[in-house]
């Protein structure tokens, strides 16, 4: 049997504010610079990397991941969420803004190859499939959650052999989708149904299908996923958290190097500063997802 192919995870998540799952702006919006204090060693770091002080990048987002990157409720216009925040804090440690181009999941890597990014700051997990593409500068732990409808009427207990005979949704490009699929030959040799895929574009979509009965499952961030619980607690639950060996990462271009390390060094001062740890309570987020930064490239 493969019930333990990947662990439980031992924490409990904090609540959420409340965000709208809203449509995806085609436009790039710029949302103002925060005005709290710089962590002290921003200053050093614009003398060291000077070639992007006062430049405007675009940072491609998929704006559909409540408390990370989402449209806000109270002005279409602009975006909100723990992505945006941080994003924000690390123009201005190196003294640039930001812009945002919206597009689904799967088009964030391609997005920034072709050039019509800058950076990539959107819950994206750093992969080493994904690190082929760009570099990844990993700053949070991954704890994905399994959202169910109410009751678990399938009895999903985690990326299992639970999962068989279950439909799943995922995001098109998630790394969940492999996991999945990596179960269809051992349900098979149990001789149980194989599991089934619907791929959307966004977790709205996702969370959607479990809603209206297409899918069993959903698994992702499990922040996503208790945002999605709490929005719906007469319809949905949250079955188990796991942990799945993956950091979340920022990417930026891998021709990029210099650049690469400015955005290190300034994660690694708002990580120090406190400021990192602040965002994800200011969010709701779980705490425990705060990991030092580090870096993730593929040559």
């Amino acid at each position: 049997m493969h019930k333990g192919l990947f662990k439980r995870a031992r924490h409990a998540s904090l609540p959420w504010r409340k965000a709208a799952l809203g449509s995806i702006l085609a436009a790039a919006v710029l949302i103002p610079a925060s005005a709290q204090a710089l962590p002290a060693g921003c200053a050093a770091l614009q003398e060291k990397y000077p070639d992007w002080k006062g430049k405007t990048l675009v940072n491609a987002i998929n704006p559909h991941t409540p408390g990370y990157e989402s449209i806000d409720p109270k002005d279409p216009s602009k975006y909100i969420g723990f992505d945006i925040d941080l994003g924000e804090e690390i123009g201005e440690c190196l003294g640039f803004k930001l812009t945002y181009k919206a597009v689904t999941f799967a088009a964030l890597l391609t997005t920034l190859a072709a050039g019509q990014a800058d950076i990539v700051i959107s819950d994206i997990y750093a992969t080493e499939e994904r690190a082929k593409a760009a570099d990844f500068i990993t700053y949070s732990k991954v704890f994905d959650g399994v959202l169910v409808a109410k009751g678990n009427p399938k009895k999903i207990t985690g990326i299992n052999t639970s999962l068989c005979g279950a439909a799943a949704a995922e995001n098109t490009g998630f790394v969940e989708v492999p996991l999945v699929q990596a179960l269809i030959p051992i349900c098979k040799a149990e001789g149980k149904p194989e599991p089934t895929l619907q791929l959307y574009d966004n977790n709205a979509n996702c969370i959607q299908a479990i809603l209206a009965g297409r899918a069993d499952t959903y698994i992702n961030d499990v922040n996503t996923v208790d945002n999605a619980v709490k929005a719906y607690p007469d319809k949905l639950e949250k079955a188990v958290a796991v942990t799945i060996p993956y950091s979340v990462g920022i990417a930026v271009p891998k021709n990029k190097p210099k650049f690469r390390d400015a955005v290190m060094a300034a994660m690694m001062e708002i990580y120090k500063s406190g400021d990192q740890l602040a965002l994800l309570k200011k969010w709701g987020l779980d705490p425990e997802n705060l990991m030092e930064p580090g870096l993730l490239t593929v040559n």
